[in-house]
This record gives C-alpha cells, structure tokens and sequence, in this order.
C-alpha cells in the first residue's frame, strides 16, 4: 500500500511515517517510480510503534525491541540481553514516575474543582 493508505489506515500523519522510516522502525518497498510500497503488516506495526511511542518509550528503545515483538498488541523478548533488559526496566520506572506525578496533577486539580465548586454552592438561608 502506498503511504498515503497507510496514513489513513493507521491515524498516523504522513510526515510520521517518514520519520518513523528514517529512525529504522518501519520500511518500506520502492515502486520503479519511487513511491513508498508497504506491506499489510505495517498497519499493526504502525499502531505498535504509535502505543509504544505513547507509553514514553523513546525511538531508540522501540527500534531495539520492535524486532523482538510477535503479537502485535504485546512484547515479547525472547533471548533479551542484559542490556535490553536493563534498558527496559529504566523506562518501566521513568513510566511509573510519570505515572505518578499525573496522579498528582489530576489529584491536585480534582481538590481544586472541588473547593471551587463549593465555594460557589449558595449558602442555605438561616
């Protein structure tokens, strides 16, 4: 399928998919006329990278690891190195910190609301 296909199939914008190509997470054919021609598996992987990118993995983490990933809705590493292991607990505890500050954020802004709300609730009448 061509790139423009492909863009729409996936909700990934055109210039992405370039992008994603030039970091090595996706490839793509070459028509005799220089068009992009992607195989049918690039819609999950798209989606794949898209979750992962999501997430906060970084493109240099997702490049390691989208070889070792056969079910496109989950990872799996078989024969992980040291290195990939390591590297993938880093970004779990960069995740949960993440993680975390959000909940903080939402937290904070949830007491906010509140307070707002019942300051401007009428006093019942005496």
């Amino acid at each position: 399928m061509r790139i423009g296909e492909l863009s729409e199939r996936t909700g990934t914008p055109r210039r992405l998919l370039r992008y994603y190509e030039e970091q090595g997470l996706l490839a793509a054919d070459r028509a005799p006329n220089g068009y992009r021609d992607y195989p049918e598996g690039c819609v999950d992987r798209v989606l794949q990278i898209r979750g992962l990118l999501a997430s906060g993995l970084p493109t240099r983490i997702i490049k390691q690891i989208l070889p070792c990933i056969n079910d496109p809705r989950a990872i799996h590493v078989s024969d992980p190195t040291p290195e990939t292991i390591a590297t993938l607990e880093d970004e779990r505890r960069r995740m949960t910190d993440r993680i975390e500050c959000l909940l903080r954020s939402r937290d904070a802004i949830s007491n906010y609301l509140e307070a707002v709300r019942r300051a401007q609730r009428p006093t019942a009448a005496r």
